[in-house]
């Protein structure tokens, strides 16, 4: 196995013992790769390579084609927060021969508008998800929704932090309404994101061993927030666009740094569209109210669209449930294969054609 006298260093930069006792269980059932391989977390995934940590330093390193082909077959990647096994050549390179099986992943879903769906995977291996939303025209609940799902489909623990708290004088009534929208046990905090502010809002989250993703839309301030948490100027920030108050989209890649108390923050770029990676029957799981109200609806098989006696339509907001219908739709299209996709996109066709009919014999009659 690996050397074992690394282990105390890696504890810096997220290497829990729940994460240790899963690494020795599946390496005993594991042929191990390499002869001396090193245990480390990748930091950084670029196009042509990726950065490695050893608790102590940096260290560029490539992807063996094999790792890399077995990953593209599974419909996974390598990822920033991923724990891998890699071993120095002659030349003093390092190659990354194994990926160790992650606790959990952040991934969305990527359609071409026909036959293909790509699964794209974000971060692995995090505690919580800091769902970053500015309290400017970057603020929407629907949004947040759809983030919300994500990572808890993903079993990732969510804290909402709503920044640019000085520039909104109805901060507090949007935090409420942030706070209505939450599970059971999440939290919600309004932050200035310049400052102290945030670390000690978030001092519960930073203990050493975890590992916290920043994510939400370009300019709502997560690089600055990055920063914060990490008392130095770490990621490049822009200046606010006079328009709309909104900042630019400044961070291209996703990033892990160590912070002062021991944890650690991967900073991520903002997503332009946000399809979830999961099907319709997780996405039900995480809106529990609906989950809850539905079974008391009139009919077993109710979709709470249009039927009498919906008792989710009666006892959920109609945006909210809007949204579930969106996100569920969108799931289940995402399921589909390539045949049963071509099969329904034939089906839409012939309807289309058949009320076009139906249209030029009202005209002509």
């Amino acid at each position: 196995m690996f050397d074992l006298s690394d282990l105390g260093r890696l504890r810096g930069i997220g290497l829990s013992p729940a994460l240790m006792a899963a690494f020795i269980q599946e390496l005993q059932q594991t042929a191990l790769p390499c002869a001396e391989p090193a245990l480390l977390r990748v930091t950084e995934v670029q196009r042509e390579g990726l950065t490695l940590h050893d608790g102590v330093q940096p260290l560029p390193a490539r992807l063996l084609p094999a790792v890399r082909l077995q990953l593209g077959a599974e419909g996974d990647a390598i990822a920033c927060g991923d724990w891998v096994l890699a071993e120095r050549n002659a030349l003093g390179e390092w190659w990354v021969a194994h990926r160790l099986h992650p606790v959990n992943q952040l991934a969305r879903r990527l359609h071409d508008g026909r036959d293909k769906v790509e699964r794209v995977v974000i971060v692995s291996n995090v505690d919580t998800a800091l769902l970053v939303m500015g309290l400017d025209l970057d603020y929407s609940p629907r949004r947040l929704e759809r983030y919300l799902a994500l990572v808890r489909m993903a079993g990732v623990a969510p804290v909402v932090v709503l920044t640019k708290k000085d520039l909104c004088p109805a901060a507090e009534e949007r935090l409420l309404e942030v706070q209505a929208l939450l599970p059971p046990g999440a939290v919600a905090v309004a932050v200035n994101a310049l400052g102290e502010e945030p670390r000690q809002a978030l001092a519960p989250w930073l203990q050493p061993g975890q590992t916290l993703v920043l994510l939400g839309s370009s300019g709502a301030g997560k690089s600055t927030l990055t920063n914060a948490l990490l008392a130095a100027p770490v990621q490049d920030t822009g200046a606010n666009r006079a328009g709309d108050n909104r900042g630019r989209h400044t961070t291209t890649v996703r990033s892990l740094h160590a912070t002062a108390e021991g944890a650690c923050i991967i900073d991520t770029p903002g997503l332009r569209t946000l399809r979830l990676d999961g099907d319709a029957q997780a996405l039900g799981a995480v809106f529990e109210d609906i989950a809850r109200l539905a079974p008391l609806c009139r009919f077993r098989d109710c979709r709470h669209e249009a039927e009498p006696g919906c008792a989710v339509r009666e006892g959920v907001e109609a945006q909210r449930l809007r949204n579930f219908h969106k996100l569920e739709r969108e799931a289940r299209r995402d399921t589909l294969t390539a045949l049963e996709r071509r099969a329904q996109m034939q089906t839409w066709k012939q309807r289309s054609r058949a009320a076009k009919l139906r249209m030029g014999d009202k005209r002509g009659g």
